[in-house]
Parts: structure tokens; sequence; C-alpha cells
């Protein structure tokens, strides 16, 4: 390092350095731009040497931490080792200061402690009975015998999707399962509770709830396919449930295999018929000395469950499934020995956590940053677990909480298609990264592509929910509709390279929505023509300029409408009526929109709208005809009845039936209807 460089370290690490004044001396004290680029250089070195030295640091404290939980793990094995010895020891002596004693004595400390189990389990089981006469429907816990209380108190529980309370509840521990019960709001004597509930210890898991203020001292029940979320009172007692929940799992997950092991060993006859017997009977048992045909002195099955709690310990699940691979495979072909079963539990017992660990890495609880490419370590293992069920289940709502937070955090934004493009990017990227990594992460198990199609299918429901909320909520006008759902569409259609074509669901939810758009805009523009019909005077219009001319020529050309030149005359002048031009234009715009929203669930709909529009101006004409003397005007209103019914009308049916691809018989009856605007000397009320 140069000495320039040594002094501009130390100018850098002083703790009166003042980034602005320094900044500012350089500048004055350089020549020239190669002055200020020469020094950035170096101070880019010392960041970079920096860097490197901050990295070897990284290295170094991360193999001593490897190293460090080695040791403990060994540590921990050999306390194990010493504290059983130590049992042992305690036990002897006790046993040999018992045969010390009179028999007389050791009759009666017998009989005490024979007596005082007893009436334990019976103090038990009164509280418990006790608790559960306040339990509506809670009567039958009791018939199972042998269970009795060990915990209880009051939770709340809360919403596992928007974490918004749901209900009060009092939860009861028992040695064998855990029941829900929730609060009466009317009581009923001595009746507290409504049964809710109960799960098999061994049919759930506990899972701690990271404090996120306000939402704190929350644990979760997770038991396929659902789970639910409490919040206790305060720190203390979730940190006791959690205790006491794991301690009395641990408690029956002993006694049940310590009951099997019980009735395993059977009498000297029956062992002796049964090596005599055919080997596929249910009696069948191995010979005294199978334990010697297995050998489990190897140095890596001894130490296979240390190396497991190490593996999970420093989050190598990919090394912790790879030992448990290699457990199964040396064990494939051994018989099932006394030995052999004790390692298996040890190691079930492992992979236990394991599991819980990798379902912990999958929750929405934690980060959702990363994408779907964060999840693919957690379900790889659990796949390679035989866990392909849960996974897929987990990866699915890991997904979908992702999905649902992406869309609160997008900031509504003034213009709504600019919202909409921004949602539609979000939503449909996200949709389509979830379901390439789901291809890739479940390729060799097609029966969890059903759940996929499902939760797409929610997805889906949770986009249009915030889609309505913006478009049809806001009353925006139905051409900004018409190109939201549009873009909605567009998207849509990019799925579909995938194999997934959400089409059909995003018109099923849209429907109600664009229906009552429709029809809403429908009402708008037949009351501005009952409006403008109302203060007819049918006059010519007079566009003033030639530039007005043609920028009505040009409107009328878009709308298909290429014979409206004819209506056109010298110096400004349309031979039409400014309410049957202005009906025109509203006519063919609302055609245009409703086609470009057009599904065919919306087909009565849009036929039904146009026809309600149009026999609006129709029966306006037609009253306007009977009721006018005058043979100049009553020619000049003919004139404009017959621009509607022989040029606008045919253009709205030809319009219609190029998009759908359906004649539109309701627009085709109407204009036979009306055709020649034949005066009914009955009717003298006009239609506005």
């Amino acid at each position: 390092m140069t000495e320039s460089a040594v002094r501009i370290r130390k100018l850098l690490e002083s703790p009166n350095f003042d980034p602005q004044l320094y900044v500012k001396m350089l500048s004055q004290q350089s020549d020239g731009d190669s002055d200020l680029q020469e020094h950035r250089q170096k101070i880019q070195n010392l960041a970079d040497e920096t860097a490197q030295k901050m990295k070897k640091n990284v290295y170094k404290n991360y193999r001593q931490f490897i190293e460090t939980a080695k040791e403990i793990s060994f540590l921990e094995s050999e306390m194990y080792q010493l504290s059983h010895i130590l049992t042992e020891q305690k036990s002897i002596m006790e046993s040999i200061t018992q045969a010390l004693l009179s028999t007389d004595k050791d009759e009666t400390s017998k009989e005490m402690q024979a007596a005082f189990p007893k009436e334990t389990e019976e103090l038990k089981q009164r509280t418990l009975t006790s608790l559960l006469e306040k339990v509506e429907g809670g009567k039958s816990i009791m018939d199972t015998p042998g269970r009795h209380l060990v915990y209880n108190g009051d939770l709340q529980e809360y919403d596992v999707d928007n974490m918004s309370p749901i209900q009060k509840v009092h939860a009861f521990l028992m040695n064998d399962c855990l029941l829900i019960a929730t609060w009466l709001p009317n009581r009923r004597g001595a009746v507290k509770y409504k049964y809710n509930a109960l799960y098999d210890l061994e049919s759930f898991a506990v899972v701690n709830v990271k404090d996120n203020p306000p939402m704190k001292d929350m644990f979760k029940i997770l038991m396929f396919p659902d789970s639910r979320i409490f919040q206790a009172e305060n720190s203390k007692i979730k940190k006791e449930w959690l205790e006491i929940l794991d301690e009395t799992k641990k408690n029956k997950v002993t006694k049940d295999r310590n009951k099997k092991e019980q009735e395993v060993p059977a009498s000297p006859a029956r062992a002796e018929v049964s090596s005599s017997t055919n080997p596929f009977d249910e009696d069948y048992e191995e010979p005294a000395n199978t334990d010697e045909s297995v050998n489990l002195s190897v140095e890596w099955l001894q130490e296979l469950p240390e190396d497991l709690d190490v593996c999970i310990a420093q989050r190598d699940f990919e090394g912790a499934v790879d030992l448990l691979d290699k457990f199964n495979e040396f064990l494939k072909d051994q018989p099932v020995t006394q030995k052999v079963k004790e390692l298996r539990f040890k190691v079930d017992e492992r992979v236990r956590q394991l599991t819980e660990v990798l379902v912990f890495e999958l929750s929405p609880d934690r980060s959702l940053r990363g994408g779907p490419k964060a999840t693919r370590r957690a379900v790889s293992q659990l796949i390679r677990l035989g866990q392909s069920t849960k996974a897929c289940e987990l990866f699915l709502k890991n997904r979908a909480a992702a999905v649902q937070t992406a869309i609160r955090q997008l900031r509504i934004e003034g213009a709504t298609l600019l919202y909409i493009h921004k949602l539609c990017n979000i939503f449909f990227t996200s949709l389509l990264e979830t379901a390439k990594e789901f291809e890739m992460d479940f390729a060799g198990n097609t029966g969890c592509y059903s759940a996929f199609v499902v939760w797409s299918r929610s997805a889906m429901k949770m986009f249009v929910d915030a889609f309505s909320k913006q478009v049809f909520d806001s009353k925006e006008s139905l051409s900004t509709v018409a190109e939201c759902v549009k873009v909605a569409k567009e998207h849509c259609k990019h799925l579909i390279d995938i194999g997934l074509d959400l089409t059909f669901t995003l018109q099923s939810l849209l429907v109600k929505d664009i229906k009552a758009a429709l029809q809403s805009y429908k009402d708008i523009i037949i009351e501005a023509t009952k409006h403008r019909n109302s203060e007819e005077i049918w006059r010519k219009i007079n566009l003033m300029t030639p530039e007005a001319l043609l920028k009505l020529k040009e409107e009328m050309r878009s709308c298909g409408l290429g014979s409206f030149e004819q209506y056109t005359g010298d110096d400004c002048w349309v031979n039409l009526s400014y309410t049957v031009v202005a009906f025109t234009k509203q006519l063919m715009s609302f055609l245009e929109e409703g086609l470009k929203l057009y599904f065919p669930e919306l087909h009565m709909v849009l036929l039904e709208s146009l026809r309600e529009i149009i026999l609006v101006a129709v029966q306006h004409v037609d009253y306007s005809l009977r009721c006018e003397q005058d043979p100049e005007k009553k020619a000049f209103i003919l004139q404009n009845a017959t621009f509607l019914h022989d040029i606008v009308l045919p253009v709205v049916e030809r319009r219609f039936e190029e998009s759908v691809g359906k004649p539109a018989k309701q627009l085709q009856d109407l204009r036979k209807s009306t055709r020649p605007f034949r005066v009914n000397p009955e009717s003298t009320t006009s239609v506005v």
C-alpha cells in the first residue's frame, strides 16, 4: 500500500472525519478532473480491500461457528450419557437403601407409593370433569379412560389470511389431545363455553409466530390441510403454552412407544411355536440372535442422530436429507431388530424436527421476498422426505400470501388505466413465475397439478377484487372500463403458453360488474337523449368552419358511416338535426366499447341495451312526424328518420355481427318494425 493510500485510510478512519468538509477541501486542492479521478480510484481500491477483508472474516467466523456447533453437539451427547450414568447410580443407591429398610416400613412405603399416584390421577380427572361441565357438548370427552387435564387458558383466535381477530376461545390441553372451546355470549347456568374442535396431539404441529407489533405473543397450530393462529395474554403465557405443548407431545410419543414395546415380547411357548411355523404368519418373530446380523457399529451410524442435529441447526437441509437417504438405503434389506427400532426412533424424531423447520420455512409468516425461487429449497427437501402433498399446500399458501401482499403494497395512482397496467403486470407476472416454479418443483407429482389449478382460480378472484374496486366502484367511463378489461384479457392470453387458460375464469368473475356498467352507461345515454329531444327544434346544423365539418366527417367515417357525406352541404352546413348527430355519435361509441367488453354471457345484455337506446330516438322521430304540420319541416324530420333507418341501423347490425359472429336479430326486428316511420293516429304522446 502506498504512502498516500495509508494517509487516506487514516483520514477516513478518524473519529472526527467530516465527509462534506473533506470533499470541499479536495475540490479546492485538485488541479482538475484527472486528480479527482485518481483520488476516486484510490478510495475505490480501499473500499475493495476492506470488502475482501470483511469477506474473509465472515468466512472465518462461519467456519468457527460450524466447528463450535459440532463441538456443542458432541458435548451435549457426552452430557446426556453422563446424566444417564448418574441417574442409574442414583437408582442403584435408592434400591440398596430400600433393601436395608425393614419389611414393615418397606410395605408401608409401597402402599403409599401405590396410593399417591392414584390420588393424583383421580384429582386430575376430577379437575378435568369439573371444567368440561362448563363446555357445551364436551361431556363425551371424558369417555376415554386415563385422559386428564394438563393445562388450560384463554386465547384470542385470529384469521390466518388477514390477521383480523375472530373470536375468544378457551383451550384445554389434555395428555392426548387439545380441545378448543368458544365463549358463549349468552351463558346458561354453569355453561361458559361451546365445543369447537378436538385435535389429537399427533395430528398437528406447533409453530412459534415471530412478533410483529401490534401482532405479538402468537403461535400457530398446523394441521393438514388447515391452520389456526392464537394470541396469548402476554409473552410469559405464550412461552408456557409452547413449552407445555411440546413436552406433552413428547410424553405421549414416549408413552405410546413404551406401550408398543410391552406388547411385543411373547411367551416362551409362543416363541417356540412361531419359530417353527410359517415366517409369513403374523406371530412370526425373528430369532434371538438376530441383533448380531445387523452391524450398527459403523461410525456414521453411531453419529447419525448428532449429525442430523448439526445439519438442522446449521440449516443444511440437503445434507440432512442426504443422510436420511443413506440411512434408509442401508436398512432397506436389513431385518428389523430391537436395536434397529431404537435407532430408527431416534432418527424419526429428527425427521419430525426437520419437517417442522421446513414447514416454518414455507409459512407465510416468513419473508416473502425473493419470489417463488426462494421456496425451492424447502419444497424440494419436503418432497424428498415423502411430504409432497404438504409441500404443495404450503408452497401455494406461501405464494398466495406473496401475491396478496404485492397487491396491497401497490400504490393507487390517480389514473385508473395506469394502476390497472401495474396491477396486471404484478399479478400475472407473479402467477407466471409461480406456475413455472411449480412445474419445476413438482414435475414428478402430477397429482398436485389439480391443486395448482384450484389455487389459480382463487388467486384470480383476489385479482378481480382489487380490479373491480378500482375500475367499477369508482364509476369510470365505459371507454376506461373497456380498456382496463382489454388489458386484463391480454395478460390472460400470455398464460396460455404454459397451458393455463384463465380467460373464462376472469370473464365469469367480471360478468356481474360489466353487466352493471353497461346498463348504467345505457341509462346515461337514454337520459341525455331524452333531454336533447325535449329541446329539439328540427333545424340544420351550421358548423361555421370547414375544419369543424372535416372533423365531423372523420368522426363519422371512423364509426363506419361512410355515407354521411351525402348529408353535408355547402358552406359548412349539415342536412341533419343536432339531436340526431349527437345521438349517432353516442350510439356508435357505446357499440364499440360494448364489443370490446363482449363475451357470450353478455350477448343479450348488450343487444337489449342497444335496442332500448335506439328505441328512444326512433319513438321521438315518429312522434315528431305525427305532430308536425309544417310540410317543409316535416320533410326535414323524414330526412333524419331515413338517415337513422337506412344508414345508422344497418351499420350497427353489420358491426355487431362482424365482431360477435351472430346476427343481431333483435335489432333487425326493430328496424323492420319502424319502416317506413308511418304515423300512428292513435298515438298522441311523446316518449321522452
